[in-house]
Parts: structure tokens; C-alpha cells; sequence
């Protein structure tokens, strides 16, 4: 049996969404493990400007996927979001609001803990 995973604030990680489910594991949490290239473990909720910042970028997380399962994200929904994609969208100005207790603690390998805390919305 594996230990608990936790958030970056060394406590149980909590549940980002599961309407709509997201997670690398789909599972609702930003849960993280070795098939995770991406390093899905910040939770976000996302906003129009960031929405229309990972489109331009090429990934386009508002436009609805359905052989995928995927109905697609609009502004106020919750979404594990890559650690790096975070990051770079903070430095461009359009990071998000951050939800600390369902964010992994494998985040902060790539995001400082005073950043995402500067986006904290709990």
C-alpha cells in the first residue's frame, strides 16, 4: 500500500474536481506518478485569460473533446494543470487562482512555494 500523497503544504492532498474529473489519473486529484510526464499537479481554477493563453499556445483546454471524454473547461472550473504551463504563465502575467490543499507536493519541484502562494483562492 503507498502513503498518502501531499499537497504543498506537507498535509493530505485534497480533491481539486470531479466535475469536470481531472487528474493525470482521473481520479479528481492532482495526483503524480512516473507515467506523468507533465507533471499534472497544480489545481487552478481557470479563468477566461488563462483559458485564452493555453489556446494560444496550442493547447486548447475550452474547446469540447468528446472522443475523449472531455466536455471542456470554462471560466470557474477546477483542472490539474502542469507545474511548468503553471509557471510559464506565470511569467507571463496570466497565472491563474491556485488551490494549495489540492496541489501536489511534486510541484514544487518546479514551482516555488511563495509563488503559488501568491495565487492561493483557499
Amino acid at each position: 500500500m503507498r502513503a498518502p500523497s501531499l499537497n504543498v503544504l506537507g498535509e493530505s492532498l485534497m480533491p481539486c474536481s470531479t466535475s469536470p474529473m481531472t487528474g493525470f489519473f482521473r481520479n479528481g486529484c492532482c495526483d503524480t506518478g512516473p507515467m506523468d510526464q507533465g507533471l499534472h499537479t497544480v489545481c487552478v481554477r481557470v479563468t477566461a485569460e488563462f483559458l485564452a493563453y493555453s489556446r494560444y499556445l496550442g493547447n486548447d483546454l475550452s474547446t469540447p473533446r468528446p472522443e475523449y471524454n472531455f466536455a471542456g473547461l470554462t471560466p470557474g472550473d477546477q483542472w490539474c494543470l502542469c507545474a511548468s504551463r503553471f509557471l510559464q504563465a506565470h511569467e507571463e502575467g496570466v497565472a491563474p487562482p491556485v488551490m494549495l490543499a489540492a496541489t501536489h507536493q511534486r510541484s514544487l519541484s518546479v514551482v516555488t512555494l511563495e509563488i503559488l502562494q501568491s495565487y492561493a483562492a483557499d
